[in-house]
């Protein structure tokens, strides 16, 4: 997993899973507390993310509504829609052009 950018925008890559999730949460809180306005998190290289991966996004999501600010999300792959649209977090987080859900493959 790795995670570039600044305190606006971030693209994360690779995989978002257990074993990388303490180093995306350090990487997400410190762009989250130093910036200011919306933090787009751009997610068109982001592979996988496991159940530990999203709770690191909800968190961070979380954080930044603390800190007066909102986690967007950009190009999120087809599969990890149909999770959020499955875990009903489509309606909590903020996702640039939202989710087409009758486009959606049924799983």
């Amino acid at each position: 997993m790795y995670i570039r950018g600044d305190h606006a925008e971030l693209v994360v890559g690779g995989r978002l899973d257990v074993r990388s999730a303490a180093d995306a949460r350090t990487a997400l809180h410190s762009a989250v507390d130093h910036g200011v306005g919306d933090l787009v998190l751009d997610l068109s290289e982001l592979d996988s993310w496991d159940a530990t991966g999203l709770g690191v996004i909800m968190g961070a999501h979380r954080r930044a509504g603390r800190c007066g600010r909102r986690l967007v999300l950009r190009c999120v792959p087809a599969q990890m829609q149909r999770l959020l649209v499955a875990t009903r977090l489509h309606r909590i987080l903020a996702i640039e052009g939202g989710i087409g859900v009758e486009s959606l493959p049924r799983v």
